[in-house]
């Protein structure tokens, strides 16, 4: 049975934060729903395939190792539920901040990506993509888009169309490798892009940057312009503030901040940005910690990304970061995160903000834990509303969990 859930308003603001005008509430109730994924499944990610809301997942084999799961919800019901691939015990790298994604790419293909580890062990895993073009129902055989053969970290994988091919954007980590004569290791991560078709030969590699942040999660949108992606950057001061880059007429432009936080931090935060866009409007909301303040801000684009405007503030004091954004048909953006309300519990909350910085109320929508082992919610546009996926790790065993909200109108 469906169960409608109470919607808290938080409505606490944080001086100078966001002004406070009419805006409408971020969402209506929230409605549990049945989740086609069982006991022992973690890892969630939503994506949207034009009709239906596509739900992948991870969970433990009968086999003591993992399948990689998907199903879609239309019209309020789950169909069925689709392996995309196995891997046997011990083989693949599972992690709670990077995950598998099942996404639609041109021409209604599936497209989807996963971990395998590697000989070295640690963080030597590489990663495996692998093509649907009958919804699901068979896949390709698996292939690695990263050609340097390095025990070194590649993950973190976006997927997004380009054109008629699938775009995919991931961290990569050769430069942590010795060169070929036995030279130093760079241990700088890059931010690596390429292109594939399901009837031709990937395009080159190409290095978008050279310096990135080491294992925050990246993200990319379509705008009018092209694609947009936005990642966390590493400067040689140990600066790590989120970037944005466009693909335009082939070439992908310098990355340029969002903002200039100034978060210097000499590790990586696991806390990387969102990204949505609706024409040449585009929102990214992230996580920054600069001067010691956790903050989860959110920035819009009236130029496909181009620039920025000033970010507005939408967390509630304790923020975990972890956030997710989804711009609406009136321009203004839905902002998620996971708020935290103890020594282990958390929330996730979403909050209303419009371009000229104006936001309504927070809501709480999901209580869940802010321990690692919740993962990174989800959250993506649905018919009249939003959809939302987590890890709950409140029972004996793990299970993700799906719930949907109304949007009022403005």
């Amino acid at each position: 049975m469906r169960t409608l859930l109470s919607v808290t308003l938080i409505g606490i603001f944080l001086g100078g934060c966001a002004r406070s005008e009419t805006v409408a509430p971020p969402v209506g109730a929230v409605e549990m729903l049945s989740s086609p994924a069982g006991p022992g499944s973690a890892e969630p990610h939503l994506s949207t395939d034009g009709d239906a809301v596509v739900l992948s997942w991870l969970q433990r084999a009968g086999d003591g190792g993992d399948d990689l799961l998907m199903a879609r919800l239309e019209g309020g019901l789950w169909d069925s539920t689709r392996s995309v691939a196995h891997g046997p015990p011990g083989e693949w790298f599972v992690n709670w901040a990077d995950f598998p994604s099942v996404v639609a790419g041109p021409g209604g293909v599936l497209w989807a990506h996963w971990l395998r580890k590697g000989s070295a062990g640690g963080y030597d895993y590489g990663i495996r993509v692998s093509h649907s073009s009958d919804g699901g129902l068979t896949w390709s055989s698996p292939w690695t888009p990263h050609d340097d053969g390095t025990p070194t970290e590649h993950g973190f994988l976006s997927l997004f169309p380009v054109g008629t091919a699938m775009g995919m954007i991931w961290l990569d980590g050769r430069e942590y490798a010795p060169g070929p004569g036995g030279e130093p290791a760079l241990e700088e991560m890059t931010l690596v892009f390429r292109t594939a078709t399901p009837r031709s030969a990937p395009s080159d590699e190409i290095v978008v940057d050279a310096r990135i942040c080491d294992c925050c999660v990246t993200d990319a949108a379509i705008t009018l312009a092209g694609p947009l992606v936005v990642y966390r950057n590493r400067t040689e001061d140990e600066i790590r503030d989120i970037y944005a880059t466009r693909y335009v007429d082939g070439r992908w432009t310098e990355g340029r901040p969002v903002h200039d936080d100034g978060w210097h931090i000499a590790g990586c935060p696991v806390n990387g940005p969102a990204v949505s866009a609706r024409g040449s409007t585009a929102a990214v909301a992230w996580f920054t910690g600069a001067e010691g303040v956790g903050r989860v801000q959110v920035a819009f684009s009236s130029d496909a990304g181009a620039t920025f405007g000033a970010p507005v503030r939408v967390d509630d004091g304790t923020p975990r970061g972890r956030v997710d954004v989804v711009l609406l048909d009136n321009g203004s953006a839905l902002v998620s995160w996971l708020e935290r309300t103890g020594e282990e519990g958390g929330e996730v909350r979403v909050r209303r903000v419009r371009p000229d910085g104006a936001s309504s109320p927070s809501a709480a929508v999901i209580s869940t834990s802010a321990a690692r082992g919740s993962g990174f919610p989800q959250m993506v546009r649905a018919p009249g509303g939003v959809v939302f996926a987590w890890t709950d790790v409140a029972g004996d065993a793990k299970r993700v969990r799906v719930a949907r909200a109304e949007v009022p109108a403005p």
